[in-house]
Formats: C-alpha cells, sequence, structure tokens
C-alpha cells in the first residue's frame, strides 16, 4: 500500500493562513485609524 500526499490539505491551510491574516490586518488598521483620529480630535481640543 502506498499512501500519496494530499496537497488539498496544504491548499485549505495556505488558504486559512491567507484569510485569517488579512482579517487581522484589517482589524488592525481600523484599530490603528481610530486612535488616531482620537488623537488627531484631543489635539484639536474637539470631543
Amino acid at each position: 500500500m502506498h499512501e500519496q500526499l494530499n496537497q488539498w490539505d496544504f491548499v485549505a491551510a495556505a488558504l486559512g493562513i491567507g484569510v485569517v491574516g488579512t482579517l487581522v490586518l484589517v482589524g488592525w488598521t481600523l484599530w490603528a485609524m481610530v486612535r488616531a483620529e482620537k488623537r488627531r480630535d484631543s489635539v484639536r481640543g474637539n470631543k
């Protein structure tokens, strides 16, 4: 009996890593934008 490697496991893992990484990056960017806007508003004296 010969067991072959199933490449679709690696494809699914790579896709999952890519999707999770993209979501983390988008969340981090949105969080940074909100922080920057709050800093800008505090410098301008707005609430």
